[in-house]
């Protein structure tokens, strides 16, 4: 019988902006807005008051002030969410002995084995405690057999709590609650099960696996895992990081390629100026495509070891033409940069002059003080007004 294990799932709560709240205090309490201007931008995070209204990351701003005219708006400053981050993952790290980061807010823990020794949900709620004393950011967790079902305990705990689930006891949690809690699963694919009167995940773990198989293909499989708490997922340790990635789901499915392409330079830019804060290089690049059925490619190529935009946004576009299909709308790009080894970006600048050099110098230095995307390409300042913020949590 393979030994339980105890994983946790660790979010902080509406982070940018519990973030500026300790930087300004006034904004306790109140509707809240963290995204681009009223024109043109989106939602990147908001408060719980905003949310009442029904706000929601990835919202046009504009659409977001109809709902809730009072709310507050505020661009936000990359640099202090990074820095609270940074923060964040130092305490965990000198608590636990095995985490992933899986975004700036977000970090998955392994505490299996470990109730040989310590009340594992003890050690959680310490580590909780902990954060928030520290910090003073509000957290929640879950804990659960499962890197799915920790998440979608830590889900029902929030606002500022914790859940755990008891081992056995995944489906029983999981029944009563709607089919669009399930991390992963559309609107598409939701509205597809409704037509079939599954609203609830406990219609779904009634389901056989043949019928999903035979209306949604290989994604059948994922929604009856899902489904029944089935996640066999490793956590996947921080310090061990070989690749660097990003990715966006559209709020509705694109098939226009212009855009996409803005996009995918933006991320290019994103991934490659942390490479080179981080003084480190890439010999592959990749670009994942996710069609609004599901389907998902990856196209990847070698490339000499770099960390510059200017030779990466080439090679990620010509990957993109290569999976490109005008007839079939995406809901979901993302790139990965991987094979990283440490090594200055300017090893493959040789053939550069010494403009290139310096402002690649410049940039780095003006986005690491202000803000990623203070200075970037035109394409993805375009973009970045139009649908993509880095701020925003995928």
């Amino acid at each position: 019988m393979a030994a339980q294990r105890h994983i946790v799932h660790i979010d902080l709560d509406s982070f940018f902006v519990s973030v500026e709240r300790k930087f300004n205090p006034s904004l306790i309490g109140k509707a809240v807005i963290i995204g681009g201007s009223a024109d043109r931008g989106v939602v990147a995070s908001c408060s719980y008051e905003a949310r009442a209204y029904g706000v929601h990351s990835a919202m046009p701003t504009r659409q977001a002030l109809k709902l809730c005219p009072h709310a507050i708006v505020i661009h936000g400053t990359h640099g202090r969410y990074s820095d609270a981050s940074r923060e964040v993952t130092e305490i965990i790290h000198r608590s636990v002995p095995l985490y992933q980061k899986t975004s700036v807010d977000e970090f998955y823990i392994d505490l299996s084995g470990m109730e040989r020794f310590h009340d594992p949900y003890q050690i959680a709620s310490n580590l909780r405690q902990t954060v928030i004393r520290e910090t003073g950011l509000p957290i929640s967790f879950g804990m659960a057999s499962c890197k799915t079902v920790a998440k979608m305990a830590t889900n029902q705990a929030k606002p500022n709590g914790q859940l755990r689930i008891a081992h056995g006891k995944e489906k029983e949690f999981l029944a009563p609650l709607p089919i669009k809690k399930i991390p992963g699963l559309g609107e598409n694919t939701c509205q597809k099960l409704y037509q079939y009167g599954i609203e609830k995940i406990g219609d779904l773990q009634r389901v056989n696996l043949k019928f999903l198989e035979t209306i949604f293909g290989k994604m059948g499989v994922f929604i009856y895992n899902k489904a029944n708490g089935i996640d066999d997922a490793e956590i996947v340790p921080h310090s061990d990081r070989k690749s660097i990635s990003t990715e966006h789901t559209f709020e509705s499915d694109v098939v226009d390629k212009r855009a996409l392409e803005n996009i995918l330079v933006s991320m290019t830019e994103e991934l490659a100026g942390k490479l080179r804060r981080e003084n480190k290089v890439s010999s592959c690049l990749a670009i994942k495509i996710r069609y609004a059925n599901f389907e998902t490619h990856t196209q990847q190529q070698k490339i000499a070891l770099t960390a510059a935009e200017h030779i990466l946004i080439p090679g990620i576009k010509n990957l993109l033409n290569k999976v490109w299909n005008k007839h079939r709308p995406i809901r979901l790009i993302g790139v990965r940069l991987s094979n990283l080894c440490t090594g200055s970006y300017q090893i493959n600048l040789f053939e550069d002059n010494e403009e290139r050099i310096r402002l690649y110098q410049a940039m780095d230095t003006i986005n690491f003080r202000f803000g990623e995307k203070t200075v970037c390409r035109a394409a993805g300042m375009e973009i970045g007004a139009r649908t993509f913020n880095p701020f925003l949590k995928s």
